[in-house]
């Protein structure tokens, strides 16, 4: 319905309903995260500054500064105090007004 082309993330281990605590594999890495940015915008043919990526740790950072929108969402202070644009309450409705959608667009009255 938006035309998200693309969700990469690590994926959290869910037990009997609960976090673990860890990560399923295989684990992007900083730099992965920030080449994946690159090579989907190089195959979608869409240039850097339409890009949005999301993060909320220090290994985000590459990707969220090479992305056209960064966004520290609900992130650590460290990488608040990095990121050109933070989110600290809320929830990703937020992403969607920054990216020009009008709520009429993706919510029913």
């Amino acid at each position: 319905m938006l035309n998200i082309d693309a969700v990469l993330a690590n994926e959290l281990i869910v037990e009997d309903g609960k976090l673990t605590g860890a990560v399923r594999e295989p684990i992007l890495t900083r730099d992965e995260k920030r080449a994946a940015l690159l090579s989907l915008a190089a195959q979608q043919g869409v240039p850097l500054r339409s890009t949005l990526a999301l993060g909320d740790g220090a290994n985000d950072l590459p990707m969220l500064d090479a992305a056209g929108l960064g966004v520290a969402f609900h992130a650590k202070p460290a990488v608040v105090e990095q990121a050109r644009v933070h989110v600290d309450h809320g929830d990703l409705t937020s992403l969607l007004y920054a990216q020009g959608y009008r709520i009429s667009e993706f919510a029913r009255p």
